[in-house]
């Protein structure tokens, strides 16, 4: 079933579409307080689109159920992955960039984001997307699937821009995670805008405003 989305208009005519995957247990409605505080007038109007993850059983958790973009199997980043609901959550991500473009916002228009999971989806889906995207955002999360990366990302976005933000003292994303992220993905020859803050797993002011500026210049 495609994915429930909640969705925000900064006016009738949106010109660009901003989607924000929430984290782990989380919800769409998180993010939706950060969107109302970015102005982004400058280049026209914005549709903001919030997706709900699918809820599933979390093995890290005791098997409880939760929205969760994919499950975690472990402690370690690289062997917690669960390879088949991260590729069946980044084509259900796929799915919402291609309703966006058949509602008439052109991919180049359309900015991936995300925090935690959600930044890890962003990465997933974004550098396999077959359509240029205007941006990948991503906070707090880390390269899934890194080793496959090189050989099954995307010629068109290739050289996609991508904004990158990490916390120094994250206890759930380890910052030199983060960083890892960062120079993986530089290494590959990404144009990575890389912010970094004195907070933990989360979001702070400085880093909404950078948010703020880079998706100005991204979407310009």
């Amino acid at each position: 079933m495609p994915l429930q989305t909640l969705t925000y208009e900064t006016g009738d005519s949106p010109k660009s579409a901003v989607f924000v995957l929430h984290g782990l247990g989380a919800s769409a409605t998180d993010f939706v307080p950060v969107a109302r505080e970015l102005d982004l007038r400058a280049v026209g109007d914005v549709r903001y689109v919030f997706p709900f993850a699918p809820v599933r059983p979390v093995t890290i958790n005791g098997g409880m159920s939760m929205p969760a973009w994919y499950d975690i199997l472990g402690v370690d980043l690289v062997r917690r992955e669960d390879e088949p609901s991260l590729r069946a959550s980044a084509a259900d991500l796929q799915a919402l960039i291609d309703r966006e473009i058949a509602r008439g916002i052109p991919a180049s228009r359309i900015v991936l984001g995300g925090f935690s999971q959600g930044c890890a989806m962003t990465l997933l889906a974004g550098l396999r997307a077959p359509q240029r995207l205007a941006g990948l955002l991503g906070m707090s999360g880390y390269l899934p699937l890194a080793a496959t990366t090189a050989a099954e990302r995307s010629d068109a976005n290739r050289d996609v821009p991508i904004f990158l933000a990490h916390g120094r003292m994250d206890p759930v994303v380890p910052y030199a995670r983060g960083t890892a992220t960062r120079d993986a993905l530089a290494e590959l020859g990404y144009p990575v805008d890389w912010h970094e803050y004195p907070m933990q797993h989360s979001v702070c002011q400085e880093e909404i405003e950078d948010v703020q500026a880079w998706l100005l210049k991204v979407l310009a």
